[in-house]
């Protein structure tokens, strides 16, 4: 089952395709001709020579649907996979024969070893005939520091945001991708409020602890929580345990140590309810620390991280 790390991306760009061509022109300088507000999403499947079937991640076409200007095909790679050196090239040639026109391959991949690796060019045997993978990382972003622009783009003040979240402008990063949030998450569309939900998520599990702790000074967690239901319930469910446990025992910081046991066994729960399966040094560390920033930290990653091992990096 493919993870959030691999889907979510593809889904931004499924959700608001002028994505795309603002990445190509922000990240590799490219002149791409067309109205970013008329980008389209179109089919992923490249019926090629019979049986075989091709099947990008995304593809995205400017301006007339029909007739477009320019197309690109998305790819989401979370690792170097050499067979792609292969059905990469397919694509771009199935989609310029299709529609006629120029295409670019991108690649979201999500560190600079992974950009790397899939950049590189692919000869195709021909003379002069090489494909160069557009490859890039969040790190590779331009981070998003003005509000209205990260309203308009929310998707893109999501993916950069981690990768400048401990920097000089972590402030007005975090500022600015609140305001997306916020913005989402205020539309009556119901649509609209999931997706607040999801970005928010998301987002969580890749901020270091300190960056968790400035957006939730930003976005006053504390009165409204972009958490997926199941997450609020346990986490809900677990700081009550814990509470409860640390008054019974009526020790003098029975509470601050029943809070951050609550935390902890929200944790865990929330693990448990996606079917996260956690070793025993991991539970250890969860189940020992005190820290209750950090546990909570913990229990928003444990909402989309796809393995136990990872909520502690």
């Amino acid at each position: 089952m493919p993870s959030t790390d691999h889907e979510l991306p593809l889904e931004m760009v499924r959700k608001r395709p002028q994505l795309v061509p603002t990445i190509l022109r922000d990240v590799f300088g490219l002149d791409i001709p067309g109205d970013d507000d008329n980008a389209t999403v179109a089919s992923e499947s490249f019926a090629g020579l019979n049986p075989a079937e091709l099947r990008c991640d995304a593809t995205v076409l400017l301006d007339d649907p029909k007739k477009p200007s320019h197309g690109t095909i998305v790819e989401a790679q979370l690792r170097y996979d050499e067979d792609k050196i292969f059905s990469w090239p397919a694509y771009a040639a199935l989609l310029r024969h299709r529609y006629q026109c120029p295409v670019t391959l991108l690649v979201f991949c999500p560190d600079p070893g992974v950009a790397r690796a899939c950049a590189r060019p692919i000869a195709m045997g021909h003379p002069k005939w090489v494909l160069e993978p557009l490859a890039f990382h969040p790190g590779m972003l331009p981070a998003v520091t003005d509000p209205d622009e990260a309203c308009r783009l929310p998707e893109l003040a999501i993916l950069s945001a981690p990768a400048h979240a401990d920097g000089p402008a972590a402030e007005a990063v975090m500022t600015s991708v609140s305001a997306a949030i916020t913005a989402l998450a205020a539309d009556p569309d119901e649509t609209s409020t999931k997706t607040a939900e999801l970005y928010h998520d998301y987002l969580v599990g890749k901020l270091s602890e300190s960056a968790c702790k400035l957006l939730e000074e930003i976005v006053k967690i504390a009165d409204y929580e972009w958490q997926s239901d199941f997450a609020k319930s346990h986490i809900a469910k677990g700081r009550a345990e814990g509470l409860a446990e640390g008054e019974a025992r009526g020790e003098a910081r029975g509470e601050a140590k029943g809070e951050a046991k609550g935390e902890a066994k929200s944790v865990l729960l929330v693990l448990k309810a996606r079917g996260i399966a956690v070793p025993n040094d991991v539970r250890e560390r969860v189940t020992s620390c005190t820290d209750t920033d950090r546990l909570e930290c913990w229990v928003q990653r444990a909402a989309v991280i796809d393995k136990a091992e990872d909520l502690l990096d």
